[in-house]
């Protein structure tokens, strides 16, 4: 069995996910294609996670998102918004957003029964979304207030957490919108704001693909989602790609089965990596590189001690979600944090040494200067966060 240790391992994230070197490319799809799928949650991470990786200023990525419209911001794997590869939407939408919507049908239907909102919940939910996605189509493009107006049914209230100390009302305007999205029928455009925005306008699908998103054969979906997915991230566990999927066991291994992988000794247990993927890769130079919260390189592995190291504590919040770091020789080092006052605040973890040092600190000057008057916060802050910003 080849064995391919941690070391390695971290060459291997270094080459393939653009720390080694940035990419040669200007343009910010090329980023997400390296990736797989970018995590979109926070919609600085999008931005983010190119200007890591990519020579080019925050509007050509707008540019790519919403004009030449070469990458697609959809739910996805584990019910969490990426921006994909236009090519790969019709992929993710088959190999785990449909799943998705139909999870997220069943929970919203028994909440407007128990809340007696009707009594064919299911009919009158998919007249809600059929109403709400004709007043889209006449619109071209809308935001969910406009859309409220057209279609009063969605400011439908729901009690959510009753009798939790944060039980709330809340309208379902945003359920119902997000089934559509997981539906395939529309998607996330342009933000109301800068491109730190969480809220955005809606578009038809169409406004993307012409004809509508292709609907794969779910099996094919995911065979070739688990074959991209291990040419970026393998080897890995095949607990890595199920979490990172949101699949059941069975299906993960199924889709591993038709890949064809081959089983790996790695320093801690068995990994799967493809099988023309055995080849060994030479260590790159290190480079400094600023990653930003929830960034798909440190979130692509559900078994982290190989390249994370003692600083899941300082790193991680509560609900799992990784703030902002900085990588050095394929490792998380330390994290950092902007402040309000546009500098981007360092705290290195490890020693690395003083030359490397300067170089972290003259990435987080480049980086500061990139995002200019823009003031970025992650919405999960970390520990590490929470110190740096208190200082």
């Amino acid at each position: 069995m080849r064995r391919i240790p941690d070391s390695e391992r971290r060459a291997r994230l270094s080459l393939r996910h653009g720390l080694a070197a940035p990419l040669p490319s200007a343009d910010p799809t090329d980023v997400a294609e390296a990736l797989v799928a970018l995590h979109a949650t926070d919609p600085c991470t999008v931005y983010l996670s190119v200007l890591a990786r990519m020579a080019v200023d925050p509007d050509t990525i707008t540019e790519a998102l919403h004009d030449r419209k070469t990458m697609v911001r959809m739910l996805g794997m584990r019910r969490t918004v990426f921006v994909v590869p236009r090519a790969l939407a019709p992929v993710v939408q088959s190999a785990c957003s449909r799943a998705v919507a139909a999870t997220e049908r069943r929970r919203l239907v028994k909440q407007l029964e128990d809340a007696g909102v009707a009594t064919d919940a299911a009919g009158w939910l998919r007249d809600v979304e059929q109403s709400t996605f004709a007043a889209l189509s006449a619109r071209g493009e809308a935001s969910a207030a406009e859309l409220s107006a057209d279609e009063p049914r969605l400011r439908t209230s729901l009690l959510m957490a009753p009798g939790k100390p944060y039980e709330a009302k809340q309208n379902i305007t945003s359920r119902v919108l997000g089934l559509l999205a997981a539906d395939g029928m529309i998607v996330r455009g342009r933000p109301l704001g800068s491109w730190t925005s969480t809220q955005y306008r809606w578009s038809p699908m169409t406004s993307w693909f012409p004809g509508g998103l292709p609907s794969l054969d779910v099996f094919e979906a995911r065979t070739e989602l688990a074959r991209r997915w291990l040419r970026v991230f393998g080897p890995a566990t095949v607990g890595d790609l199920k979490w990172w999927t949101g699949w059941t066991l069975g299906d993960t291994r199924k889709a591993l089965a038709e890949v064809g992988v081959v089983s790996v000794e790695l320093d801690h247990g068995t990994g799967v990596v493809l099988a023309d993927d055995l080849e060994p890769v030479a260590e790159p130079a290190p480079r400094p590189v600023l990653l930003p919260a929830l960034d798909p390189t440190p979130m692509g592995w559900t078994e982290r001690d190989w390249y994370l190291g003692e600083h899941s504590d300082r790193l991680f919040d509560r609900s799992g979600n990784i703030g902002p770091t900085v990588f050095w020789d394929g490792r998380v080092v330390g994290g950092w944090a902007h402040r309000p006052d546009g500098e981007i605040a360092v705290r290195l973890l490890e020693d690395i040494g003083a030359e490397a040092e300067a170089l972290v600190e003259a990435e987080a000057v480049r980086l500061a200067g990139l995002v200019g008057v823009v003031r970025m916060r992650s919405r999960f802050p970390t520990p590490l966060e929470r110190e740096l910003l208190a200082l």
